[in-house]
């Protein structure tokens, strides 16, 4: 599927800004989820963060129950088409989140993106099915960054906009920003053409789930892409509530949510970029395990509830040691099985990677209706036993 120079290049510029634009509009909206659901309703602090940590994990758990039917059907229609069906339907979908009047409904729309989302996968399938072998990594990236840029202006703007006109008028900005992204699919991508079969050809089966885990690094892969989005994810549910709970002002929380979130994003882009560089001198598994120790210490400082310029440096560093572990792995994966085998690879890993996203929320959120500081110490003793874990079993991980 790799094209010629131009046209994969195209494509991947399409791809990228699309995806940038598509989760700078979620990023409107979602990290003032919590005060959210304050107005429409949930009074108490536990309630909240239970209503928050359901409505931001159904999504991604609807979504990995529907991958395999959406890219059952792309082989058949196109990725284009997906990815526009996607796109399109988070225009309708934000613009409905603008009028709804309780909790519940917003957990319902929420079910409802899940059966549609799935943009953001897909994105990353196409980069590293795309890209020509020696310039993966940097596709990987690439997208990966749009994907972390986007949070990094999201919550600025949808700050803005919420002080402005409300959190209601945010999701209508949202709608608009998919629209755009929906638009450039359309226009900018083309769809590279799928050679026919020949009818003396035998079609080969995708890889099984058997298959993969025969694969000595595979499992480790799918456990680290796993572990990495249930602290990448945490924050969400409660940290405008723990930013009221450390003492800050309520008339500062919108905005220092979104710096904290923007910069967080930020630093996880600049990770992405540097695992290309890292990768020349260290292997996947050194740098899971670095990273991992790393972001650990700063989950620890974030907890302690120091203040907030420690704090956002520490969301800083969180942020650039999981981008460098995230990318890394996903890299490694990539380079280390055929072109035939990779879609199959990279579903498995998006699996991980969707449940991740549902878990993560919704522990964070029961974790936080008792105690919000433990949310960071837990994402603290999970990266430390991940760091264990991959060390236990360097053979393996040398071999990623």
């Amino acid at each position: 599927m790799s094209g010629s120079g131009s046209s994969w290049r195209r494509n991947q510029a399409a791809v990228t800004v699309a995806a940038f634009i598509g989760f700078t509009g979620f990023t409107l909206v979602m990290p003032f989820l919590p005060l959210y659901l304050k107005q429409l309703g949930a009074r108490d602090t536990a309630s909240i963060s239970i209503w928050a940590g359901l409505s931001l994990g159904v999504t991604p758990l609807v979504t990995a129950f529907m991958t395999p039917v959406w890219a059952r059907l792309a082989s058949r229609t196109g990725r284009k088409l997906m990815v526009a069906r996607s796109l399109g339907s988070f225009v309708f979908i934000m613009t409905l989140m603008a009028w709804v009047n309780h909790p519940w409904q917003v957990f319902a729309l929420r079910v409802v993106q899940g059966f549609f989302a799935g943009y953001g996968p897909l994105a990353m399938m196409l980069a590293a099915e795309s890209a020509p072998p020696d310039q993966m990594a940097a596709a990987i990236g690439w997208v990966q960054t749009a994907q972390r840029l986007g949070p990094a202006l999201g919550p600025v703007i949808g700050g803005v906009f919420a002080h402005a006109f409300g959190l209601r008028g945010a999701f209508y900005v949202s709608a608009v920003f998919y629209l755009g992204a929906f638009l450039l699919v359309l226009v900018g991508f083309q769809e590279p053409a799928r050679p026919a079969v020949r009818p003396t050809e035998r079609v080969v089966a995708p890889p099984t789930w058997a298959y993969f885990r025969a694969m000595p690094y595979f499992v480790i892969a799918i456990i680290v892409v796993f572990s990495l989005q249930l602290v990448d994810r945490s924050f969400g549910p409660i940290l405008p509530l723990y930013l009221l709970e450390v003492g800050e002002p309520a008339t500062r929380v919108s905005f220092l949510t979104g710096v904290i979130f923007t910069v967080a994003a930020a630093a996880a882009a600049v990770g992405n970029q540097m695992t290309a560089w890292c990768l020349t001198r260290w292997t996947v598994g050194r740098l899971v395990i670095a990273s991992s120790i790393v972001a650990a210490v700063a989950a620890v400082v974030f907890g302690l509830g120091p203040a907030v310029g420690v704090m956002t440096l520490s969301a800083a560093v969180l942020g650039a040691a999981l981008g460098v572990g995230t990318t890394s792995i996903y890299t490694g994966v990539g380079q280390r099985v055929s072109s035939e085998e990779r879609a199959a690879a990279f579903s498995y890993l998006q699996t991980a990677y969707l449940i991740g996203l549902t878990v993560s929320p919704v522990a964070a959120g029961f974790i936080g209706a008792r105690s919000m500081r433990a949310v960071f110490f837990v994402d603290a003793v999970g990266l430390a036993l991940l760091a264990w874990f991959v060390s236990r079993r360097m053979p393996s991980a040398e071999a990623v």
